[in-house]
C-alpha cells in the first residue's frame, strides 16, 4: 500500500534541504531546478501508485459486494422519495 503522506513529507524535507544548500551557496540554481524536477517526478509516481491502489480496491469492493451497494442505493432513493413527497 503506497503511503502518499510519507512521500509528501519526504518531498518537502528534500525541498527544504535543497533550499538550505542553495542559500549556503553549495549548489547552483540550475542544479536546484534539476533536483526539483526529479523530486516532482518521484512524488508523481507515488501519487499515481496511490490512485491506482485506491481504484483497484474500489473495483474489487464493487465486484464483491455489488448487491449490497445497489440495495443500499435503492433504500436511500426510496427514503428520499418518501421524505420529499
Amino acid at each position: 500500500m503506497p503511503n502518499l503522506l510519507d512521500a509528501t513529507r519526504q518531498y518537502w524535507r528534500n525541498l527544504d534541504q535543497l533550499e538550505a544548500a542553495y542559500q549556503r551557496g553549495e549548489i547552483s540554481l540550475a542544479e536546484v531546478d534539476q533536483r526539483v524536477a526529479v523530486l516532482m517526478a518521484d512524488l508523481g509516481q507515488e501519487r499515481r501508485a496511490a490512485l491506482r491502489f485506491l481504484w483497484d480496491n474500489l473495483l474489487r469492493t464493487w465486484s464483491e459486494q455489488r448487491d449490497l451497494w445497489l440495495g443500499t442505493a435503492m433504500v436511500l432513493v426510496l427514503c428520499y422519495v418518501w421524505i420529499s413527497v
